[in-house]
């Protein structure tokens, strides 16, 4: 019996899961997490500088590249907790947003075609609905915590490398911000249509045995017990009287 049209839900869950790992592996390559604009553009000739979570970048005249890039890591003391811990969680939300799409596949594998053992498929749809939960937590957390670093004007004293003020004329939340907290409500209602599955065994329960009669037994014919205990088939009276008035 397939249980196809028990999953569709779940099937869009799979969709809109896979679609958030997708922007959230871009929101963790973005540079544009802080806007940062300074008002000396002797060398940031663009007036304004992108910091992200592995590297500064700014537009500039003066030095030998037009884009200047400065990686960061999480060995850097002078950067706010904030962005080594974004640097740990997006990596973990991308490994578990992977791994509940891969999840998520099994089980709706599971659902639309034939197998032998649907004992666990409940447990399949757990895990996925668990990890695309999990993974759009970690995503979301980093997220919402440097957008109030932002908002609240938290500053970060670069060394002079970086050719970065110590403190921005002011500041804006990056397009990588929205992108990722999108991305994360996306996973974060992946995981709850997943979870919400609940009519498998239901629907396992309630398969009815399949017949064991004689197929070839209908209602235009009936049967007749000979003495020597074979069942055979007799025409049906009903033709036989339409003979006998013709």
């Amino acid at each position: 019996m397939y249980l196809a049209h028990t999953a569709h839900w779940q099937f869009l869950g799979l969709s809109l899961g896979f679609l958030a790992w997708i922007l959230t592996m871009a929101t963790a390559g973005l540079n544009e997490w802080r806007l940062w604009h300074v008002d000396d553009v002797s060398v940031i000739t663009s007036g304004m500088a992108w910091v992200g979570i592995w590297k500064v970048c700014f537009y500039t005249h003066v030095l030998p590249q037009t884009e200047f890039c400065r990686r960061i890591s999480m060995s850097d003391s002078f950067l706010p907790v904030e962005i080594p811990v974004a640097q740990v969680l997006m990596v973990l939300a991308m490994i578990c947003g992977l791994a509940g799409s891969i999840s998520g596949g099994v089980a709706m594998r599971m659902v639309y075609f034939t197998v032998e053992d649907r004992r666990n498929i409940r447990l399949v749809f757990i895990l996925t609905g668990t990890l695309y939960l999990f993974s759009g937590s970690c995503s979301l957390v980093p997220l919402v915590w440097n957008m109030n670093s932002v908002l609240i004007n938290s500053t970060i004293d670069f060394p002079p490398e970086y050719y970065l003020p110590v403190v921005p004329v002011r500041q804006q939340v990056g397009t990588a911000i929205g992108v990722g907290i999108f991305a994360s409500i996306l996973m974060l209602i992946s995981g709850l249509l997943f979870l919400s599955y609940k009519y498998a065994r239901h629907t396992l329960r309630s398969v009815a045995p399949r017949s064991t009669s004689n197929p070839l037994r209908g209602p235009w014919t009936t049967t007749a017990q000979r003495s020597n205990g074979v069942n055979q088939g007799s025409d049906n009276p009903a033709f036989l009287s339409e003979e006998v008035s013709c």
